[in-house]
C-alpha cells in the first residue's frame, strides 16, 4: 500500500505531540510493508527543499519563509506541500491513501483528494472548541470551520481516546461511527536512562538534597493548568515542611507563572528552566520524584507515557483521555480538574508513600507494552486504511 502523509511537525521541528506521533507511528507502518511518504516543512534558518529517507519513510521537506501572522504562513505552507505533493503523484504514481494530520494541512489534503481521487484519512489532535472550552471569537471560529471541513471531506476520522471520539461528534458534527479510536504510542528504549552520569551533582542544579523535585514539563499555555500546579504548591509545601523544588520545564513565555509563584509567596522554591534538551531531561527524570499534569485539556497526553517509560510516579487531572492513558491508583494518581486541592492531595500520595509510588511506576511502565506499543498501534492504522481502500475499489467516484 502507498499512503501519502501531511504532517506540518516532525523532527527536528517539534511544537507538539503531532512530530512525536508521526515520526513514530510511521516506520512502523512500512515495516509492515507499506511504503510512506511524507510532507512537512524545512526547519527554520534551512532555505531549499530537501529529501530523504527516515527509518524507511520518504520525507519530503518544502521551504515555508517565516511569517508573524500565522495564517498566512499556514496558506503559503499548503501552498508549497500542494505544488510538492502534485509533483510527486506526476512522477512517482497515484497513493491509495491520504493521511492527513490536523486542520493545518487541509487546504492541501482535500484538493488532493478530488484531484487524484484518492480517499482521505484525517487524525484530529486536538479541537479549537476543546483548547478553548468554546468558540469565542472569529478566529477560533475559523479554525474550528478548517476542522469540521476537513473530518467532512474524511473517508474516516482518527482520534487518540475515547474523549475525543465524543468531542469531534460533538464540537464538528463527525458520526461517531466514522471515527476509529487509536491511542499514542512510545518508544520505551528512546527513554532510557544514561548509565553513567554524577545523578548528586545534576541534581544539585535544580534542587538541593533534601528537597523532593515535582516537576511538570509541556507547553505554558493556560489550558495545560500550570497556575494549578502552583496554587497547589502550599499544601505540598506545608506537608513537607517545605522540603520541596516545583521544576516548570519548557518553552514559551513563563512571566505570568513566574509573577503568580511570586504572589503565592513559593518563588523561592520554584525553578522555571525554559527549553531543557531531551537529553538533559532524560537524565533529569531520573533525580525526580513525581512528574505532574494537571491539564484542564488534554486530548491524550504523550507527556503522560514518556513519564511511564522514565519510571517516574505520575499525577495527572481528569480532564479529556488523562484518565484513560492513567489508570487511578493503578499507574498513577487521578485528580479533578482545575482543583488544586485534589492536585496536593493526588502529590502527597505519591511522595509520601513511597512503596506505592514504586507499585504504580512497576505498573505503568508494563502498561506500555500492553495498551500503548506502537507496533500493535500501527496494525490497528493499517486496518483502518485497508478498511477505506476495500470501500474505495467497491465506489464509483464520479
Amino acid at each position: 500500500m502507498r499512503i501519502l502523509v501531511l504532517s506540518w511537525e516532525f523532527p527536528p521541528r517539534i511544537v507538539g505531540g503531532i512530530a512525536r506521533h508521526v515520526s513514530e507511528l510511521y516506520p512502523e507502518i512500512v515495516k509492515l510493508g507499506n511504503e510512506v511518504h511524507l510532507i512537512t516543512v524545512q526547519p527554520e534558518g534551512e532555505k531549499a527543499a530537501a529529501k530523504e529517507e527516515v527509518e524507511g519513510v520518504k520525507v519530503y521537506r518544502v521551504s515555508v519563509n517565516p511569517n508573524d501572522n500565522f495564517f498566512s504562513w499556514v496558506a503559503q505552507m499548503n501552498q508549497s506541500m500542494l505544488v510538492a505533493a502534485e509533483e510527486l503523484i506526476t512522477n512517482t504514481g497515484s497513493f491509495d491513501i491520504i493521511h492527513a494530520h490536523d486542520w493545518l494541512v487541509a487546504d492541501t489534503a482535500i484538493p488532493l483528494k478530488h484531484r487524484f481521487k484518492i480517499p482521505l484519512i484525517a487524525t484530529i489532535h486536538a479541537t479549537e472548541y476543546g483548547r478553548h472550552n468554546g468558540i469565542h471569537n472569529q478566529t477560533q471560529a475559523y479554525v474550528a470551520s478548517k476542522e469540521g471541513t476537513l473530518v467532512y471531506e474524511a473517508w474516516r476520522v482518527i482520534v487518540c481516546s475515547e474523549y475525543m471520539r465524543w468531542e469531534v461528534n460533538r464540537a464538528l458534527g463527525c458520526p461517531k461511527d466514522k471515527i476509529d479510536v487509536i491511542y499514542n504510542g512510545i518508544r520505551p528504549e528512546k527513554k532510557q536512562h544514561p548509565p553513567d552520569f554524577n545523578k548528586i551533582e545534576f541534581r544539585r542544579r535544580f534542587a538541593q538534597d533534601h528537597e523532593k523535585i515535582i516537576y511538570y514539563v509541556g507547553r505554558m499555555t493556560y489550558e495545560k493548568g500550570i497556575h494549578v500546579l502552583l496554587r497547589a504548591a502550599g499544601k505540598v509545601l506545608q506537608e513537607l515542611h517545605g522540603n520541596a523544588k516545583f521544576v516548570i520545564i519548557g518553552g514559551g513565555d513563563a512571566s505570568f507563572y513566574k509573577q503568580l509563584a511570586h504572589s503565592l509567596g513559593i518563588a523561592h522554591h520554584c525553578l522555571f528552566t525554559g527549553f531543557m534538551s531531551e537529553e538533559d531531561l532524560h537524565r533529569f527524570t531520573t533525580v525526580a520524584d513525581c512528574a505532574v499534569f494537571p491539564s484542564l485539556y488534554e486530548p491524550f497526553g504523550i507527556v503522560v507515557l514518556e513519564s511511564f517509560a522514565s519510571r517516574v510516579p505520575v499525577v495527572v487531572s481528569d480532564a479529556g483521555g488523562l484518565p484513560e492513558v492513567v489508570r487511578h491508583t493503578q499507574t498513577g494518581i487521578v485528580t479533578q480538574a482545575n482543583n488544586p486541592h485534589s492536585l496536593a492531595w493526588g502529590i502527597l500520595e505519591v511522595l509520601k508513600n513511597p512503596e506505592y509510588a514504586s507499585h504504580m511506576v512497576e505498573n505503568a511502565y508494563k502498561d506500555l507494552a500492553i495498551r500503548f506499543h506502537w507496533p500493535s498501534l500501527a496494525k490497528q492504522t493499517l486496518n483502518t486504511y485497508q478498511l477505506v481502500v476495500s470501500q474505495r475499489k467497491a465506489t464509483s467516484w464520479l
